[in-house]
């Protein structure tokens, strides 16, 4: 089943206006939930909005309040999220760290705080689209044991690097630290396959690529496995201490993946180069990977950002491919 990316949008919007946001608040965050499907990211599109709106009925997240700037240094400030609607406060802060990078070649925003962001690629995407070199994280709550542990003690926290092309085609690497997101496995598990590498552990212990077994032990596998571990304890230390916000430690307290901890860098080139000599840079560097020889015939070797541009392209044309069960559970909102 597709979905037009207008209908879904309406449909977003309609729902996040029932639940107390203002008409424009609605149709900006409507507009990121889509977008996310349309770029092929369903875990953190459709698939999510259903948990996104039981957040809202509980309280959890506060669709009035805003993100606000409470400290200032030059190229640097620090934002409190409010506990308000988590991608909206992020887009605002990468927004403020675009135009700090504007102004001093660097911006940097630690924001704290707030909610789960969603898909942190929108903002790096984001900062691409504004001619700027975007990094950006999130810290989350306890969800993947450090490594030699078993219980869960640090976060799959997603770390996005973003660079500009002028014809909108970026460059952009999306990830979260642990091998597999706890969406994409929640993704996968819906659609009834099995992950193409181990993900994680099961229940005796064993590694497996099988995403329901690994959601019931919560014991995701380090992308690098301790390099992986390593990477996300750094990124929570960095944050937390940025922001002066809450700890994947902390965080694992309030009951709900709550008042999260984000940083937005942005980082303008046109300070040095002009845009005609960062493209050729970007461009001779993904000319060199495409000219890879394919490990299978008739394969084809993709640059980071690349897939998704392929998704927005054919979703806009054909309409955007949902699960049904997760489609009707928006209708009947």
């Amino acid at each position: 089943m597709r979905v037009k990316y207008e209908v879904m949008v309406k449909e977003f919007k309609r729902v996040l206006e029932k639940y107390g946001f203002d008409e424009k608040c609605a149709s900006d965050a409507a507009q990121l939930f889509a977008q996310n499907s349309l770029a092929g990211v369903f875990s953190h599109g459709l698939n999510r909005f259903p948990r996104v709106i039981e957040y809202l009925k509980k309280g959890e997240i506060d669709p009035k309040v805003k993100a606000e700037c409470v400290m200032s240094f030059g190229a640097f400030e620090r934002w409190d999220g409010h506990r308000g609607f988590g991608p909206l406060n992020a887009k605002q802060a990468m927004d403020r760290a675009v135009e700090l990078a504007k102004e001093h070649g660097i911006g940097i925003v630690a924001l704290g705080n707030n909610n789960h962001w969603m898909r942190g690629g929108s903002y790096g995407w984001q900062a691409a689209d504004q001619g700027c070199i975007g990094i950006c994280w999130s810290n989350t709550c306890p969800n993947m044991p450090a490594w030699g542990g078993i219980d869960r003690k640090i976060g799959n926290n997603p770390l996005i690097f973003a660079v500009p092309r002028s014809n909108g085609e970026h460059v952009v690497i999306d990830c979260a630290v642990s091998q597999f997101s706890y969406g994409k496995l929640e993704d996968c598990r819906l659609k009834g396959i099995q992950l193409p590498v181990p993900g994680g552990y099961d229940t005796n212990g064993n590694l497996t690529t099988d995403p329901g077994e690994i959601e019931k032990t919560w014991r995701v596998l380090p992308m690098g496995y301790w390099k992986g571990s390593g990477i996300s304890i750094a990124l929570d230390l960095i944050a937390t201490v940025l922001s002066n916000g809450n700890s994947v430690a902390k965080i694992g307290t309030f009951g709900d993946e709550v008042g999260l901890t984000q940083v937005m860098i942005a980082i303008d080139p046109g300070k040095a180069n002009s845009t005609e000599l960062t493209d050729q840079i970007v461009n001779d560097i993904i000319a060199d990977i495409k000219s890879s020889v394919p490990e299978k015939e008739g394969g084809e070797v993709f640059y980071p950002g690349e897939p998704e541009l392929k998704s927005i392209r054919e979703n806009m044309e054909q309409g955007i491919p949902v699960i049904e069960e997760k489609w009707n559970e928006v209708l009947a909102m």
